[in-house]
C-alpha cells in the first residue's frame, strides 16, 4: 500500500525522505555560481521544481530541474527509478516511462490575455477556440485540444464560491473563511472534544482481537456509553457477520470501495460510474451481507485518500451520501472543523497530484486534519504532519507513541477543539502491541477527564448541525442511541459460502455472513452476487 505526500514516499516495506537521496548542483566543485548558457536554454520554459532527464537512459535514476543556481541534479536510491509523471522515486517494476525525457505537456485554456479573445460568457481554449464558460472543467472534454480539463484543480472558471456565513447556515451548511471557527460560535470551554477513530480495509479475525482489546466492554464516554469507531470497510476478505456485529453495538460502518484497486490513477480519474460501483456497490454489499437496515452507511473514504475530483462528490450527491472523509489539510494550528462542499475548501488541495472537488457540492468534508509526528512540539524542529497514524514512520517507540497521541490531543483540546482524528489500519496496532497499550492507556487517560467523547463520524456531524454545550452534551440524544449494547452476537456460526464470479476468473473466495449465501461473489457488475446466471 502506497502513501503519497509531498517530499516523502511512504510504502509498506520501505521510508524513503527526498532529503536522502542525492540531490547535487552539477557544477565543479569550487565553480563561480552562474547559470550556463547550455543550462539557461534546456530551462528555457520550463516549470520551476519538474525533474527532467537530460536523455533516455536504462538506469533511469537520474533527473535533473531547474533553479537559479543551475541546475540541480537528483538520483533516486538503489532499487528505484524516477517516474517521471509522478515526479517521485518508486519501485522499477511501477515505472514504465524511463524513455521519457519529460512530463507530458498538456494544452491549458487561455483565461488570461492581454486582449479578450472571446465575446460574451464564453472562455478560449488552449488553441484559441472560444467555448461556453459552463463546459470547461465539467469532466468532459470539450475543446478539441482537451485544454478545457487541464487546469481545473487550482483554475476551475465554475468553482464554488468563498464561504458566506450570511448564505451558510446550519444545520444543511457550515463553513468558515478558514475553516476554524467552531459551530454556534460557542466557546472552546464549553463544549466537548471529540475524537474520531477509525479503521480502513477488510473487517475479519486478522483484526477483531485489535477491536475487542480497543472496544472492550466498560470503556465508556462520560455519559455512559460505550466509547465507538467508524469502520470504513473494503469488500475483498471482510467478513460480514463481524460487521454485523460492529453495527450492532453501536459502531458506524462506511464504504471503502468494492475493489481497493492498488493503481492510484485509478481513483483519481474515475467517472462517476465508476464511483458509483464502487461506493455505492459497497454499500449495498455491507447492507446485504451484514443485514444493515436503517440507512446508516452513509461515510465514504476514497482507497489511498486518492480524493476523485468532481466526479467522486457528485456521485456521492447522486447516491445520497452524507460525507466523504478523503481529503487531508496540512498541519496547522489550530486545526480545522468538517465542512460542507456548498462553498469552496478554507484550504488548499494538499497532496502530490490530488484532484480535490472545485464545484458546489452538497456533501460534508471530515477533514482529515494532519497529525504533528513530533515527540516535542515545543522543542523539535518542524517535520511534515502525516494524515493515516501509519505514515508517522519516525514513532517507534511505545513512549513516543503516547506523547504522540498527547501532543495531538492537547492541540486541538488547548486550541478550538476541532475533532481529533486518529486514522489507522489496524495491522499497523497488531504488529506493534505496545502502541496497541499506549493507545487503550491513552484512551483511558482521556475517558478520566469528562469533557472527552470518542464517537463516529456520523455523531460529529449531529453534534455540529445542533452545537449543543457541554453542560447538556451528557443528554445529547443523538449521542445517546444504542448507548451500551449488550448480549450476544446475531449469529456465532456464519455461513463461510466459497463463491465465483465471471468478474474474477480463476477465484474463489469466501464470503462469511449469518445471511443466506448468495449464487455468486459479489463484485463491481453483480453487487448482489444474483445477476449472473451459471448453468450447472
Amino acid at each position: 500500500m502506497i502513501y503519497w505526500i509531498p517530499g516523502v514516499c511512504l510504502l509498506t516495506s520501505l521510508i524513503i525522505n527526498v532529503s536522502t537521496v542525492s540531490i547535487v548542483k552539477r557544477q565543479s566543485e569550487g565553480a563561480p555560481l552562474r547559470i550556463s548558457q547550455y543550462d539557461a536554454d534546456l530551462c528555457k520554459g520550463r516549470l520551476p521544481g519538474e525533474y527532467f532527464r537530460l536523455s533516455p537512459e536504462e538506469e533511469c535514476r537520474d533527473v535533473v530541474r531547474c533553479s537559479t543556481q543551475g541546475l540541480l541534479a537528483l538520483r533516486c536510491p538503489s532499487g528505484l527509478v524516477f517516474d517521471i509523471e509522478s515526479q517521485t522515486c518508486n519501485w522499477r517494476d511501477e515505472v514504465n516511462n524511463c524513455e521519457q525525457v519529460e512530463k507530458k505537456r498538456l494544452a491549458t485554456p487561455l483565461y488570461s490575455t492581454n486582449e479578450p479573445i472571446c465575446s460574451g460568457d464564453k472562455l478560449a481554449c488552449g488553441n484559441g477556440d472560444c467555448m461556453e464558460r459552463e463546459l470547461f472543467c465539467n469532466g468532459i472534454p470539450d475543446c478539441s485540444d482537451e485544454s478545457d480539463e487541464n487546469a481545473c484543480t487550482e483554475h476551475d472558471p465554475n468553482r464554488a464560491p468563498l464561504c458566506d456565513q450570511s448564505q451558510c447556515v446550519l444545520p444543511d451548511c457550515f463553513c468558515s473563511p478558514d475553516g476554524t471557527q467552531i459551530p454556534g460560535k460557542l466557546e472552546p470551554n464549553n463544549i466537548p472534544q471529540m475524537v474520531t477513530i477509525t479503521f480502513d480495509d477488510a473487517v475479519n479475525v486478522n483484526n477483531l482481537a485489535v477491536y475487542h482489546d480497543i472496544f472492550k466492554e466498560g470503556r465508556n464516554n462520560p455519559n455512559g456509553c460505550s466509547v465507538k469507531a467508524t469502520f470504513f470497510v473494503s469488500h475483498k476478505y471482510t467478513n460480514y457477520s463481524a460487521v454485523q456485529e460492529l453495527h450492532r453495538k453501536g459502531h458506524e460502518i462506511a464504504s471503502h470501495s468494492i475493489t481497493h484497486r492498488n493503481n492510484e490513477k485509478y481513483w483519481t480519474n474515475a467517472d462517476i460510474d465508476i464511483w458509483a460501483k464502487e461506493m455505492a456497490g459497497s454499500r449495498l454489499i455491507v447492507e446485504r451481507f451484514a443485514n444493515i437496515t436503517d440507512n446508516s452507511v452513509v461515510g465514504v473514504r476514497a482507497p489511498y485518500l486518492r480524493v476523485g475530483g468532481n466526479n467522486q462528490f457528485s456521485m456521492m450527491e447522486e447516491q445520497a451520501f452524507l460525507y466523504d472523509s478523503s481529503i487531508t489539510a496540512p498541519l496547522s494550528n489550530p486545526p480545522l472543523w468538517p465542512y460542507t462542499l456548498y462553498f469552496s475548501m478554507p484550504h488548499k488541495c494538499h497532496g502530490n497530484g490530488q484532484h480535490c472537488p472545485t464545484r458546489s457540492h452538497a456533501v460534508w468534508e471530515m477533514v482529515m486534519n494532519e497529525l504533528d509526528r513530533r515527540d516535542d512540539p515545543d522543542f523539535d524542529e518542524e517535520l511534515a504532519g502525516c494524515a493515516m497514524v501509519d505514515t508517522c514512520s519516525n514513532i517507534i517507540t511505545r513512549d513516543q507513541f503516547y506523547n504522540f497521541l498527547n501532543n495531538n490531543l492537547k492541540r486541538h483540546y488547548n486550541t478550538n477543539r476541532a475533532p481529533l482524528g486518529l486514522y489507522f489500519h489496524a495491522g499497523f496496532l497488531k504488529l506493534n502491541s505496545k502502541f496497541l497499550e499506549a493507545l487503550i492507556t491513552w484512551i483511558d487517560e482521556s475517558l478520566e477527564k469528562n469533557d472527552i467523547y470518542f464517537v463516529t463520524m456520523t455523531q460529529v456531524l449531529q453534534w455540529m448541525q445542533k452545537p449543543t454545550e457541554l453542560s447538556s452534551v451528557r443528554d445529547f440524544a443523538p449521542w445517546k442511541e444504542k448507548c451500551d449494547i449488550k448480549g450476544q452476537a446475531y449469529c456465532s456460526i456464519p455461513n463461510a459460502c466459497p463463491l465465483t464470479t465471471r468478474e474474477l476468473p480463476g477465484e474463489t473466495n469466501r464470503l462469511h455472513t449469518c445471511m443466506e449465501c448468495p449464487q455468486n461473489y459479489p463484485w463491481l457488475e453483480d453487487p448482489t452476487g444474483d445477476f449472473f446466471a451459471f448453468k450447472k
